[in-house]
This record gives C-alpha cells, structure tokens and sequence, in this order.
C-alpha cells in the first residue's frame, strides 16, 4: 500500500507445557519460552507501530511472591526496548552469582520474566492517544487469584457505550469509556461472579477456604467466562488473557473478523495473529498450524490442559478480506497463492487499458508488498502471449527461422520502475512546501522506457486517499515520458469505513468517495446526497439493529468504471502530460481468488455485525456537517 495505514494489532502467546527444568536439560536455556516469544513478536512487527508489552505468569508461586510480571514501551523500537530491559535484569543477576541463574528453580522464584505463561502484543492504536498506559496488555488485579486478570487483543468494539452502559447498569463505575477498559471490566465482572458462584458452592460442603482456592482453579470455567462476557459485543476480536492461578485463553469474533492461529504439542502452546510466523519461530508444517475457529476460545488450563470449544454461535465467515491482500505475512502459503491470483486474474481489464499493445507496456509494481500481485499480473500476460504465438504460428505460412523466433522471443517487458526512499521524512504537515516533499518519496530507474511510445502498467495493493498517487508517485513516474500511465489496484474501489480494527474510520479520506460524489454534483444529482444525508439523520438514536446502510446509494447510479474514470481524472494535475488510467480489481475476482475471507465491508459497506451500519451512518453524517471525527 503505498499510503501506509496503520492497522492491526498482534498477539502472542506462550504457554509451556513442562516445567522450566525440562527446558534447561533439552534446549539449555529455562528462557526457551522467553526467546520464542521474543521471535513471535518480531516476525509480527508488520501489526504494531505504537507500542508492545509482554507479560509473564509464574504458576504455584506460594503466598507472598510476585507472580505476575509486565513491561510495556512506546519507545520507537519498543520489542527491542522491552526485551533489553528483561535481559538487562538477568546480566545483573548473572554478575552476581553466574550459576544460580542457570538453575530454573532458582530464576522462576527469584527472577521477573522467568516462568510458564508468556502473553505479548503489539499495539496500533486505532482510537486514543499513544501513551504507555493505553498499550496492552492491561491489568484488573485483586488478592484472589482466581480473579485477576490480563487482558490484550486485536480489536475494536463498535458498541462501547453499550457495553459500557450495562456495566453503570450492573452498579460498576468504569474508569475510562475506552473498548480496552470496557472489555477488561466487562470480563472482569464475569469472572467475579463465576469465581463467587464456585466460591459459595464449595463452602455449602463445607470445605476450607484455601481447599476451595484450589478447587476453583482447577474446575474454573473460563469458557463460560467469555460466553457471558462476550453476549453483547458487537466488532472484530482476537482477545488474549490469563487468570492469576494460570489458566490462558485466546477467543476469537463470532465472525472471523480478526485472525487467530495456534499450535501445540506436549511441550509447548502458541496462539499468534499469524500462521507463518509459528510455522517459522516453531518449525513446523503448515498443516500443523491451525485457525482458530471463528466464535470460539482455546483455554489452555493451569495443569496444561487444552480445550478449544464455542463461546459464540459462529456467524457466516466474514474474515477480513484486507488481510488477505495486504495486512498479514505474505510468507503464509495461502496468502501467497491468493495474492498472485489477485493479481493474475486483473489481467484481462489490464489488456483492455493498454490496448492490448504488449510490445510497448512496460510492467512494474509499487511499494514492495504489491510484488506477489506483480508476479500474477505478469502470469496473465505470458498466459495471453502464449496464445497469441499459438495463434500466429498457425497463421505463418512456410515461415523462416527469424519469423519463427520473432514469435517465440516475445515476452512482457518488466522492470523495477519505481523504490521508495526509506530515508525521506515528509515531516513538514502544514507547509506550501509539502506537495513537492511528497513528490521524493519515491524515486524511478530512468531510461527503461521509450518516451512517448510505451505505456506504464503499475500495480499497487490498494487505493485509499490517493494522495501519494498525485502529489508523488504519478508525478515521478511521468518523468519518464510515457505514453500512458496505468494505476492498478489488485483490491477493488475502498467505498466504506473499518470499525473493526483498522484506522479507516472516515469516509472523507477515500477517494472512491469523493469521485462519487463529485460524480453526483456534476451530473446534476446532488438531491442524492440530501436523500441520504436526510435517511442517515433519520436513523439517529436507532438501535443498531435496525439501522440501514443508506450510503450505498452515494455509489448506485455509477458503474464502478465510470468512478475508476473519475478518481483518474482527480489523480491528474495539469503538469502531468501521460495519460492516466486507473484498473482496480472487481468484487467477484476478490472473492474468486480469496474465497475463505468474505469480509468485503470496505468495497461493498456489507457490514458482517449491526455495529458497521452505525458507524457508516454516522461517518456519512460527520462528513457532511463538517466533522473531522471518528464515527465510533
């Protein structure tokens, strides 16, 4: 994406399913939880640009010994920060006596960091100020073990005043009306009430009150939990925790927004956002590695158990369609297959846009994570040369070696046109200077096409304001001379807000959006915009169940070419002498080449959970009046 959006958080979890002293004898190090975590963290820094935290749970601590540990950091390279910290700890303890810190005993009674239960997250904060104490993961504490709690997650609820009325409701006074705080509170409550119902049960036996600790620990039902807890959230979530005595869990959206993976065998449990990262970190098969299943929660108990089972009816599959194209590892085998697809199957409308002249297209791609769509995209142009040569063969009558080998020798033309230069800072935000900053963020290999004669076929992941398209990238590439410039998206137009996680909240920043409604304006049919602008009012003060998308119908009278056309035409400044077309990729290609993931809210404003209609309605609404705000 050559905008870059901040998006996605990403989890982390460890669980080691032996005691440290097995991990000192097998791999030489009781830190083997520790340094799979760090490895965890690092192959997901694609989801976390704010901040990180870890925290570590050290179960069957006796009385009186701290057992929860937390570092946090919003530093710049905050897993770099917090792990230097941790291991800055174990030199001080090592100086002091070298081999007490290689007895695991001796680390997990004496130590921070050094114990079974390993949570870590990387944080991108999608509503909030970035300060330490908004990243995860967070604490709700309290002298029973049972009822504390850590918590952290990839989410967003769209209903936050919901949830957290019914908290007032419940005679609970939350301390801030964020989703974290509400989240944690929520679950909190929930915990409390099962801890109590487990605590009075017990006691009507007559057990003693630290018999019925225990027992509450091993008989605690965590799924339960998350069942009650979770009855009226409304958004995209993979949520992580831990309990005081040491049971884990990780449990995901009844609709499978948001991506969860996990693995275990007899030694260790990992949960991550992202399935090539274990593969890697672990060594293990793809095959070995699975899905979370949407609506459902992994609980990994205090005495190791595993147990993954419903906590929400799953929903029709609606997987973020965004992680497929953009946002997750490309290194993921699906991912892979999916994004060349996406790209390959574009070709067709590519053609089409440079007149099928292959002899004079030139094919290249931007930013860097476009490259595997590249890869498809120039699939289906040797595809179609291939039956083009069959063609032409067929027609040569008596032909000679140099118009045999005239035929065979042709090929689509790539190069590497355009790189980003990672050293260039647009820092200046208001400045008259600042176009033409932007327009050196990215530089091109000159002297690789015919001026005036090729055309310039350039792909990109997705088109989201169209900024960086105007002021830099169409610029740089029209120094170039070519005769055509050819934009192409391999998602299709972005229509609609995220409120499901990702920082696109606003419908203002797209430029699908815009085109369409100057589209409206210039063809005279601006009363569009009253209607929807009216029916969105109308809807305010609804519950969300029952309100609409009515903008859908901003979109309705255009073909999706015709607004392709448009967003070209707004791309091009008057200084810009090639011709510029734009090609995104069509709603049945994403689903064709990406069929698992149906989450298309962005393209279609098919929101999977009534929380995404209120928030389109009240984007459309902020964006007519003026606001500049989030609409959630």
């Amino acid at each position: 994406m050559t905008e870059e959006i901040k998006h996605e958080c990403g989890v982390a979890m460890i669980r080691l399913r032996k005691p440290l002293e097995y991990y000192q004898l097998k791999y030489g190090t009781w830190r083997y939880g520790l340094q799979k975590l760090y490895l965890l963290m690092e192959k997901q820094h694609n989801r976390g640009q704010d901040g990180a935290g870890v925290v570590c749970l050290k179960i069957d601590l006796p009385p009186g010994n701290k057992y929860i540990h937390r570092y946090r950091s919003i530093a710049k390279n905050a897993i770099e920060d917090i792990f230097k910290t941790i291991y800055e700890s174990f030199d001080k303890a090592e100086a002091k006596n070298p081999s007490l810190l290689k007895d695991p005993k001796w680390a997990k009674d004496n130590i921070s960091f050094a114990g079974e239960i390993y949570l870590g997250h990387l944080r991108y904060g999608t509503f909030g100020k970035n300060k330490i104490e908004n990243v995860h993961p967070v604490l709700r504490q309290n002298n029973w073990k049972t009822r504390n709690l850590v918590l952290s997650g990839n989410f967003n609820m769209t209903n936050v005043k919901e949830i957290f009325d019914h908290l007032v409701e419940l005679g609970q006074h939350p301390k801030d009306f964020s989703d974290t705080v509400t989240v944690l509170e929520n679950v909190g409550h929930f915990l409390d009430e099962e801890v109590q119902k487990e605590f009075d049960k017990y006691k009507a036996q007559g057990l003693e009150n630290v018999e019925i600790t225990k027992k509450i620990a091993e008989n605690l039902d965590v799924h339960g939990v998350l069942a009650e807890s979770s009855k009226k959230w409304d958004g995209g979530y993979t949520i992580a925790g831990m309990l005081g005595h040491g049971d884990a869990f990780v449990m995901r959206d009844p609709w499978g927004i948001r991506p969860a993976y996990y693995y275990y065998d007899d030694e260790i449990a990992v949960v991550a956002s992202e399935r090539p990262v274990i593969q890697t970190v672990l060594n293990v098969k793809t095959d070995q590695v699975h899905e979370l299943p949407p609506g459902n929660a992994i609980v990994m108990k205090q005495n190791g158990e595993i147990k993954i089972d419903t906590v929400r009816e799953p929903k029709e599959r609606h997987a973020c369609a965004f992680e497929r194209i953009y946002f997750s590892r490309g290194s993921d085998a699906f991912i892979y297959r999916e994004r060349k697809m996406l790209g390959e199957l574009l070709t067709p409308d590519i053609l089409k846009a440079v007149d099928y002249d292959l002899k004079n297209t030139v094919f290249s791609f931007i930013p860097n994570t476009a490259e595997t769509a590249y890869y498809g995209m120039v699939k289906g142009a040797e595809t179609y040369l291939k039956e083009q040569k069959k063609k032409q063969l067929a027609a040569l009558k008596n032909p000679t070696e140099k118009e045999i080998e005239a035929i065979i020798d042709m090929r689509p033309r790539v190069e590497k046109i355009a790189l980003k230069d990672i050293k260039l800072r647009t820092f200046i935000s208001e400045d008259n200077g600042r176009d033409d900053l932007v327009g050196h963020v990215y530089d091109v290999t000159y002297d690789t096409i015919n001026k005036g004669v090729d055309n310039l076929a350039i792909i990109d992941d997705s088109i989201v304001r169209g900024t960086t398209l105007k002021y830099s990238i169409i610029r740089i590439l029209d120094r170039l001379e070519p005769k055509r410039i050819v934009i192409i998206s391999s998602s299709p137009q972005i229509r609609y807000p995220d409120c499901y996680g990702i920082d696109m909240a606003k419908l203002g920043d797209f430029i699908a959006f815009r085109a369409a409604i100057e589209l409206l304006r210039e063809t005279n049919q601006s009363g569009v915009i009253n209607d929807v602008y009216n029916k969105c009012k109308a809807q305010q003060g609804k519950p969300k169940e029952e309100i609409i998308n009515y903008v859908k119908e901003i979109y309705k009278p255009f073909t999706a070419q015709e607004i392709s056309d448009k967003i070209a035409d707004m791309l091009k400044t008057p200084d810009i002498k090639a011709e510029v077309k734009l090609v995104y990729q069509s709603i049945e290609n994403l689903h064709k080449a990406c069929p698992n993931d149906k989450g298309d809210w962005y393209f279609t404003g098919n929101y999977p959970t009534p929380g995404g209609n209120k928030v389109v309605t009240n984007s459309f609404i902020n964006f007519i009046e003026g606001k500049n705000i989030r609409a959630y």
